[in-house]
């Protein structure tokens, strides 16, 4: 329910409405009214905003801003940035193919021919030499008939399968087969082996290689250009990523380095940072992330020969010749004047000579210049 209440002023006058109606106390006017003439308490005009509920706050909040009533919202962790890496058909990988030993091989070529000899000497065609040879009775034989035909082609397929698929598996050499530009498999197995002969076989170096760089471009910590010869040891670790996924291994690993470079200072060599050293870890770490999804194998990406580009080599040799005798002439300094001053003190302490201030320096002027004179004599 509401109050009404009378109001007076500090001077303890009575409102307007009171003296208008003869001093009389009356009810005082409405604070608020509408259309409908509604009366609103006055407790309620006054009342209190009701505090915001708390908000746990954790680092990844961000805090209201004054003045706003703007409630904290929380920041979502930005996802970490990785780097490009090549995509690759994900079924695409090396498994195993499936072959048989060279045993079984031979056995059906030599059951082929067995079978060729034997349908021969069945139709009467077999040469009497051979039959002897054979040891094998004269038969007259009916002829080559439609049986016979179909003989010479089941022992003639069984022998060209049988000799057909013989391989030769070397120590250091994969064989990849396809069948119709699809995969099937590789072998890396050694010795005599029988694929189907209806299968695709190449050939895959999977031994250990070194491949040496012309000289490519690069910088230093300072952005002077280089010229950087690179050698990077490397292998084929998954032949299906690495034969069907790039056609030149070479040039994919040479863009690789060159990448790399771009991203990796190199410092010539006996460097205060490390040089080659430093920048070939970084470069092999590089190289190989980026290889490793085609199915290469990266173990070492080295400088071998760093050198100014020729645009700043005259500059820069140059300056290595100044920075090379500035040094040269602070060590030949601080050795002339140790010397001079053992000289002096050893004079003053043995009481050889007795000096004052003036003395000293025109001695130590004196021996300063000679000693100086001295070193630069030619040996």
């Amino acid at each position: 329910m509401s109050t009404t209440t009378s109001h007076t002023s500090e001077s303890g006058e009575r409102p307007e409405s009171a003296v208008a109606t003869g001093g009389t106390a009356t009810r005082p006017a409405r604070l608020i009214q509408n259309e409908v003439t509604t009366e609103i308490p006055v407790h309620l005009l006054f009342r209190d905003e009701p505090e915001p509920v708390p908000v746990p706050v954790t680092p990844a909040v961000v805090g209201r801003r004054q003045g706003t009533g703007e409630q904290p919202r929380q920041r979502r962790p930005a996802p970490a940035r990785s780097r490009t890496v090549p995509q690759v058909d994900p079924d695409l990988v090396e498994r195993p193919a499936r072959v048989l030993p060279g045993l079984a091989g031979v056995l059906a070529g030599a059951g082929g021919v067995v079978g060729c000899l034997a349908t021969s000497w069945w139709a009467g065609v077999l040469p009497p030499l051979a039959a002897q040879a054979l040891r094998l009775p004269v038969c007259t034989g009916t002829g080559l008939g439609p049986a016979q035909w179909a003989a010479y082609a089941g022992a003639g397929s069984l022998g060209v399968l049988g000799f057909g698929g013989l391989a030769r598996g070397r120590t250091g050499q994969a064989r990849l087969l396809g069948l119709f530009g699809r995969y099937r498999g590789t072998v890396r197995r050694t010795g005599l082996l029988w694929v189907n002969p209806l299968l695709v076989r190449r050939r895959v170096n999977v031994r250990l290689r070194h491949w040496r760089s012309e000289a490519m471009p690069a910088a230093d910590a300072n952005g002077v250009a280089l010229r950087v010869v690179v050698l990077v040891v490397w292998r084929v670790r998954d032949t299906a990523r690495a034969v069907l996924g790039i056609d030149d291994h070479e040039t994919y690993l040479q863009g690789c380095v060159e990448a790399a470079l771009a991203r990796v200072p190199v410092d010539l060599p006996g460097s205060a940072r490390g040089g080659v050293a430093v920048a070939g870890e970084a470069l092999t770490r590089l190289v190989a992330a980026d290889a490793g999804p085609i199915g290469l194998e990266v173990f070492s990406v080295q400088p071998l020969r760093v050198e100014y580009a020729p645009e700043v080599a005259a500059a820069m040799h140059r300056r290595t010749i100044a920075a090379l005798d500035a040094r040269q002439r602070a060590t030949m300094l601080n050795s002339v004047v140790d010397s001079v001053e053992d000289t002096v003190t050893r004079l003053t302490v043995r009481g050889l000579v007795e000096l004052d201030d003036y003395e000293r320096k025109v001695l130590v002027r004196d021996l300063t210049v000679a000693f100086c004179s001295g070193r630069r004599e030619p040996m």
